[in-house]
């Protein structure tokens, strides 16, 4: 059984992880917002996975066991709150969208040296936490099943998100024993979304990491099983708001 940390305080600092580095299982007492500025990074935890590229941040809500994943070089920005200031008034993680200001305000949080209490540096967490308040928030959540004919069926397209497979013959594959329709509903009851929708949020998921990586556009829209680089680009510029390419430049 793996050991789960206990850290009391949640940091406010930054720190650069290296391409596929993990911080093991581990809570904080205070909630916690962590945005990479460069890569992408994703938290883990009973319920599923949150990711996040530079254009996105993750919040972390107090007692929450999560591991966090870095892909690509990535500068990671942790800001800790007490549990008295909950801008999103949350109580389980999620994924919001980080602007140009939010972006800035979070750099300059993180990089104060650390014990700052000066006026200017309470004033910056004010204006900080204002604009989290506004921050939209972001369906980037892969939930993760319980019920093992759901489980199985889902391990199959995480080794293999460019499967094609349907359902039917997924769940024949799995030894799952239970119908098209059954895992059809089980999708929409515990995982709160249908099984295309589901399959496309782990493509994302696994494209983001790819891009990261470094891998060309074309590369990254075939493994993880678009049929072509403009059905991708399509895809992605809906649920991110800007290209694949521009994201891998940037």
């Amino acid at each position: 059984m793996q050991k789960i940390r206990h850290m009391p305080k949640a940091p406010t600092n930054v720190r650069e992880l290296d391409t596929d580095v993990g911080i093991d299982p581990h809570r904080h007492d205070d909630h916690q917002i962590a945005y990479a500025g460069h890569g992408v990074l994703s938290i883990t935890t009973d319920a599923g996975t949150w990711v996040a590229p530079a254009t996105r941040a993750l919040w972390i809500p107090a007692g929450t066991v999560h591991e966090h994943r870095a892909f690509g070089r990535t500068d990671l920005h942790c800001v800790g709150l007490p549990t008295h200031l909950n801008p999103l008034a949350l109580d389980r993680p999620a994924v919001i969208a980080v602007g140009p200001l939010l972006r800035e305000l979070i750099l300059a949080h993180t990089r104060a040296p650390a014990g700052d209490e000066s006026p200017e540096r309470r004033r910056l967490l004010a204006v900080l936490l204002d604009q989290l308040r506004a921050a939209p928030l972001q369906p980037l959540h892969l939930p993760a099943p319980t019920d093992p004919r759901l489980a199985a069926v889902c391990a199959l397209l995480h080794a293999d998100p460019a499967d094609p497979s349907g359902l039917a013959a997924l769940g024949a594959r799995a030894g799952a024993g239970a119908s098209e329709r059954t895992l059809s509903r089980l999708f929409r009851a515990e995982l709160g979304m249908t099984f295309p929708q589901w399959r496309t949020q782990l493509r994302l998921h696994q494209a983001l990491r790819l891009l990261a990586s470094g891998l060309p556009v074309t590369a990254v829209a075939h493994r993880c099983g678009w049929s072509s680089a403009s059905a991708f680009i399509d895809v992605f510029r809906r649920a991110f708001g800007h290209t694949p390419g521009s994201y891998a430049r940037s």
